[in-house]
């Protein structure tokens, strides 16, 4: 078989995992970027920044000799980066605190993965700074590169769009780093300043223009978002013998819920959406869809400040059309990035929109006070520890489940607990891996802010090794079989990293296994999963199972 560098089987497992972390013979500054096949990911396709209105769209690889630059495309990124180190006081702290200490050297799973020394945050975030001192320091400006600065060239330019676009900003590295220098949004600034000159990546800048026309990122317009519910409701009526009418558009409902539009498109997060129906339903919450806030994920967080703004603001707006009270996220990684750190005073305050309240415990969220968005992990979890929701966790038992700590839900958000309180009340199997790849030490999935398509396939299996470990380390010790993750991307580029470093381990939402073992009022006897597969002997039960009364 032709196998192409865009298919994980055709890597060899023995070339990957003999990570060469020998350094290259000639200092960094001298070492080129190698866009080998595999490696980068294809530019921007024009008519998408023609729409969005970007700069300098037009044709072009990266393997090319000329990237068709602007004539003055120096200027254009002295000017950037200026305006930014005068907008953004942490930008200029981060270019000038690092003292190489090399406490995040070993710290990033690209770097584990590859052993390019280029992906060591600390040598990734050089790229930017060796430019910075040359520009905009007076030891840089007169020492040059014996102070550790470098002229913008167009080999320059390249290496940054190489390695920059080799970085997920999950933020592991700035766990570690004593100064709190927060790497990714070193990326972040590169990122944009990479834009200004028609630079980026179609995996990115697609989803950022069909957000922008259709409100979310796989471009589902109001009558095909409507139509996927309804399949899904099929489903779950095939399964419980229940019927399910999603709630769409519904003015005045209670509560706005959002979540990454992963969740309707592809196996396993549509399984996760089902769950979020059913457990809705069984509640008899007031709450609705919307077709215009129809995605919770933000590719403009990838993109720049601007672009994160503008797509996260439809939230916001929905809610004030519509006349909730709140709003609950799904689940979702960089989401609650965005929701926690920026949400509140990029586009609020939200004086319009209430401290979120549950109507079914009377539990107020104070933590969201500010946003007015409520995790749904904290949601399902407060109603378990009220007793709320009746479980049969047996119906999981075939199930021998580990968790992956998404990046931005536990590093932005320090959610630890409340997904793992869930998963120990659906599935009476559950491992952890070990403690130095969870939590907020968690490792990324390699494929977190726009990395994760195939044509990256080397650096995503690279960058999926530590994970992987992982996962295999407690499926040949522990038996397990599933991996649950409460992130769109985790559950779509986990799927490729598990089948190449841990094979028989499938991925899942947590409210796919809340709702195998929610014990619905008028099921019918429940024989198959959301997957449709049968449960095994003893778990197809009707009413009974752990849950209110009971707990």
């Amino acid at each position: 078989m032709d196998l192409k560098p865009d298919q994980m089987e055709y890597y060899d497992h023995s070339d990957l995992e003999n990570v060469d972390l020998r350094p290259p013979r000639r200092g960094w500054m001298d070492t080129p970027a190698d866009f080998r096949p595999g490696s980068w990911i294809y530019p921007a396709k024009p008519k998408h920044l023609e729409y969005l209105g970007m700069p300098n769209p037009r044709e072009w690889s990266p393997t090319d000799e000329d990237w068709k630059l602007p004539e003055n495309w120096q200027q254009i990124i002295h000017e950037g980066f200026k305006e930014r180190l005068g907008k953004y006081r942490s930008f200029q702290i981060f270019m000038d605190t690092c003292v190489r200490c090399g406490a995040c050297a070993d710290k990033c799973h690209f770097y584990i993965g590859g052993g390019d020394p280029k992906n060591m945050p600390v040598l990734r975030a050089e790229l930017l700074r060796s430019v910075y001192r040359n520009d905009f320091t007076a030891v840089g400006k007169l020492l040059g590169r014996f102070a550790g600065g470098r002229k913008l060239t167009v080999d320059v330019i390249k290496e940054w769009f190489y390695y920059f676009y080799q970085c997920t900003e999950c933020r592991r590295c700035s766990v570690f780093c004593p100064y709190g220098i927060d790497t990714a949004e070193i990326t972040m600034m590169a990122r944009e300043l990479l834009h200004l000159i028609g630079l980026g990546v179609n995996w990115v800048m697609e989803p950022v223009a069909n957000c922008s026309r259709t409100g979310n990122h796989i471009g589902i317009q109001p009558h095909g978002l409507k139509d996927t519910l309804e399949f899904f409701a099929e489903d779950i009526e095939e399964v419980t013998g229940i019927h399910i009418d999603p709630p769409i558009n519904k003015k005045g409902a209670e509560i706005l819920f959002v979540t990454p539009s992963g969740d309707f498109l592809a196996d396993p997060g549509t399984f996760t959406c089902m769950g979020y129906m059913m457990l809705f339903h069984e509640l008899g919450l007031d709450y609705t869809w919307s077709t215009y806030a129809s995605d919770g994920g933000n590719f403009g967080l990838f993109t720049s400040a601007e672009a994160m703004k503008k797509l996260n603001a439809k939230n916001y707006a929905e809610a004030k059309r519509l006349g909730v009270k709140w709003i609950l996220g799904g689940e979702c990684g960089h989401m609650w990035r965005v929701m926690h750190q920026y949400m509140d005073t990029m586009n609020g305050p939200a004086d319009f929109l209430e401290v979120p309240r549950s109507p079914i415990t009377g539990t107020v969220f104070e933590h969201a006070r500010s946003t007015k968005m409520v995790h749904i992990a904290e949601f399902t979890a407060d109603l378990i520890r009220h007793g709320k929701l009746k479980l049969d966790p047996s119906r999981n038992d075939h199930i021998r489940v580990t968790f992956h700590d998404s990046c931005n839900p536990a590093r932005a958000m320090g959610l630890f607990e409340e997904p793992r309180y869930v998963i120990r009340n659906v599935c009476n199997n559950f491992f952890e891996m070990p403690e130095n790849t969870i939590r907020e030490q968690t490792f990324c999935c390699g494929g977190g802010a726009g990395l994760g398509t195939d044509e990256n396939m080397e650096m995503r299996l690279r960058g999926g090794l530590p994970r992987g470990n992982a996962v295999r380390h407690v499926r040949d010790k522990f038996d397990v079989n599933q991996l649950a993750c409460i992130c769109a991307i985790d559950r779509a580029t986990l799927t490729t990293v598990c089948d190449y470093w841990a094979p028989g381990v499938k991925v899942t939402g947590i409210h796919e296994l809340v709702a195998n073992a929610m014990v619905m009022k008028g099921q019918k006897e429940r024989t198959m999963n959301l997957r449709l597969e049968p449960l095994e002997a003893g778990a197809a039960v009707g009413a009974a199972g752990k849950g209110e009364g009971d707990a």
